[in-house]
């Protein structure tokens, strides 16, 4: 059902050695295949009638863990580069952020403090279509803490695996590295996109 995305193209990512990222990728593939797993097996339980089973309850909890493993490792690769690009300050994300925010800086401080906590999840920049606003968002695991409706625009993976190779506990500098690893013109058009309701 679910293809795992190449993104072999990250490879040479300033800040994250290629040990590193291959592990985050098979980690994501594994995501991948695990979803695909439980929705078979899900599909073969609802045909045999047994959807009153423990078996059938424990899967259903566990596919939002798997795909969303699966889709935010997808929002967070695909929102990297090895080629800086800066957010054009005239685009409507821009505008926006200084607008809920205050300033891009104010903006950029509250999402690193988020990376920041102590913790496992992620940071992501949500925007909210129905009070048209932004939120930056702990989310802690794949499963809990996901803004209702609302479309990720920046996801960052503050997960120990996605940066204790390179930085130990320094989360700080793999917070760092990150952000000159962001491709800008991606989220950018993630936001274009929310708002055209995409």
């Amino acid at each position: 059902m679910y293809e795992p995305k190449n993104f072999d193209h990250l490879l040479g990512l300033k800040g994250f050695s290629d040990q590193l990222l291959k592990n985050h990728f098979t980690l994501y593939q594994g995501y991948v295949t695990n979803t695909n797993k439980l929705a078979d097996a899900l599909n073969a339980i609802l045909k045999e009638g047994k959807t009153g089973t423990p078996e059938y309850a424990e899967l259903k909890r566990r596919f939002g863990w798997e795909f969303n493993g699966m889709r935010l490792h997808e929002y967070y690769f695909g929102n990297m580069t090895k080629t800086a690009v800066e957010l054009d300050r005239n685009s409507r994300l821009a505008k926006k952020i200084v607008e809920d925010f205050g300033s891009f800086e104010s903006w950029e401080k509250d999402f690193k403090a988020a990376g920041a906590l102590r913790g496992i999840g992620w940071v992501i920049l949500y925007y909210d279509s129905f009070a048209g606003r932004l939120f930056n968002v702990w989310v802690n695991e794949h499963d809990v803490g996901h803004l209702s409706s609302a479309s990720p625009i920046l996801v960052m993976d503050v997960f120990e695996h996605a940066f204790m190779i390179d930085y130990g506990l320094k989360r700080a500098d793999y917070i760092e590295a990150f952000f000159k690893a962001i491709d800008w013109s991606s989220v950018a058009k993630r936001f274009d996109e929310a708002i055209k309701g995409k």
